[in-house]
């Protein structure tokens, strides 16, 4: 099968590998047909994660079973499906919650190294039953491949920020992941989004959904608009240092700081006394992707979340080394990268 990789050099190629076999008696084999490029994929290529070998890339996946395992049950050849981008054991008790992060035995995340990568022809699943989801009616497959994950996140990254019904919001980076959290903050009541990003055409995008548009950093910005309080909740997208000090520089006192940017290795210097005496709320999350579905599934179907244009690129999986250029730009007009096999 062909599957992409990033190389130690941290360089993109598509190269020919064995096609998987089943992971176990409970999993599956899938044959993808979308795939996408996540921003936590670009941290390979910049080095924020050492590799000592070629990692095969992607952990957003739909497509078709073509293998199951003798214990799969919720799932027959043919089934058109969706992957959870994170996986977990389904049986413990900590799967029991649907959340593959509190899985006993640790979760796992495809495209990292542990598992295959979904930016293939061909995916290995294992726990079919627990990672898989029937691909829903009137569900689409840039809504399905953001069910995956980025959807997934930004929904968690909203409810994680203690945002009250009227309440203001500051969403820091507008990437896939943070449109997304933006749709869901206004979702969940917000009546106030601050859109935060250096990329002018990324702020439009963000203004054309109902946002506030402000240029980073937004502290300063931001107080000027809620008299010098700050909002009540902020989700940083991001992850770096810049953008964590950014996000509790902008959060009223008594608020909540939401991180769901994928940090680096290095250490992050909290000022911990601050926080301590404004009383501040910091979490940091990955998505309980099974958990969201409920909740996702019927928004999307009832278009009350609006997902349209976050994919701003197709190609295919050929071309990975174009797609992954264009993520890295980080231009206003390439925003997510779909890749079909």
């Amino acid at each position: 099968m062909r599957t992409v990789v990033v190389d130690t050099a941290g360089q993109i190629g598509v190269v020919d590998r064995p096609d998987p076999g089943l992971p176990g008696p409970d999993g599956a084999v899938i044959e993808v047909s979308a795939t996408a490029i996540c921003g936590s994929d670009l941290h390979f290529l910049e080095g924020h994660y050492p590799i000592v070998e070629p990692v095969a890339l992607g952990h957003e996946a739909v497509g078709t079973v073509v293998e199951i395992g003798p214990e799969v049950t919720g799932f027959t050849v043919g089934d058109q499906v969706l992957v959870s981008s994170v996986a977990g054991c389904g049986h413990c008790s900590g799967c029991a919650t649907r959340d593959p992060i509190r899985c006993v035995g640790g979760p796992l995340i495809f495209g990292s190294g542990a598992l295959g990568g979904a930016q293939a022809e061909l995916l290995a699943v294992p726990g079919a039953d627990f990672q898989l989801l029937a691909l829903p009616a009137a569900t689409d497959t840039e809504q399905a491949l953001l069910l995956t994950d980025n959807l997934a996140t930004g929904w968690a990254a909203a409810k994680r920020a203690d945002i009250p019904i009227g309440g203001t919001v500051t969403v820091i980076g507008l990437g896939p992941v943070g449109i997304c959290a933006m749709q869901s903050a206004f979702a969940q009541g917000a009546a106030t989004v601050f859109a935060v990003d250096p990329v002018p055409a990324r702020r439009e995008r963000a203004a054309a959904r109902g946002a506030v548009p402000v240029a980073s950093p937004a502290g300063q910005t931001v107080r000027e608009y809620t008299d010098g309080l700050g909002t009540d909740s902020v989700i940083d997208a991001v992850g770096t240092d810049t953008s964590i000090n950014d996000a509790i520089d902008t959060v009223r006192t008594g608020g909540t700081v939401s991180i769901v940017g994928v940090h680096d290795l290095q250490p992050y210097p909290l000022p911990a006394l601050a926080c301590l005496i404004r009383s501040l709320t910091i979490r940091l999350t990955t998505a309980p992707v099974q958990q969201t579905w409920p909740e996702l599934i019927p928004l999307l179907q009832a278009g009350r979340l609006d997902v349209s244009g976050i994919f701003t690129t197709t190609m295919p999986l050929d071309s990975a080394a174009d797609g992954y250029a264009a993520a890295m730009s980080r231009s206003g007009e390439h925003l997510k990268v779909l890749m079909r096999p």
